[in-house]
């Protein structure tokens, strides 16, 4: 069931939107309408993966420098106590 509305735009925009609704075949009544369909349409909820959260992260800063693999050795010898 279709209901009547009223509404006050700029006369200026009126004539803009009528002439966008005939060279789209439509008319105002639907322009409004669909409008209206859009902005009440639930919006898809994306799902967030690992892989997203992951890329989230800050990137850490290695200097050129660090010898990683002596870095490695270290952190291991301290977690084991050697």
């Amino acid at each position: 069931m279709k209901a009547r509305l009223n509404l006050t735009i700029d006369e200026r925009l009126l004539i803009s939107v009528k002439k966008f609704a005939q060279k789209n075949d439509t008319n105002v009544s639907e322009l409004v309408e669909q409008f209206f369909k859009k902005i009440l349409a639930p919006t898809p909820v994306k799902k967030t993966t690992i892989i997203d959260m992951v890329e989230k992260l800050e990137k850490p800063y290695i200097s050129p420098d660090t010898d990683l693999k002596a870095l490695y050795y270290k952190e291991q010898g301290r977690k084991h106590g050697l």
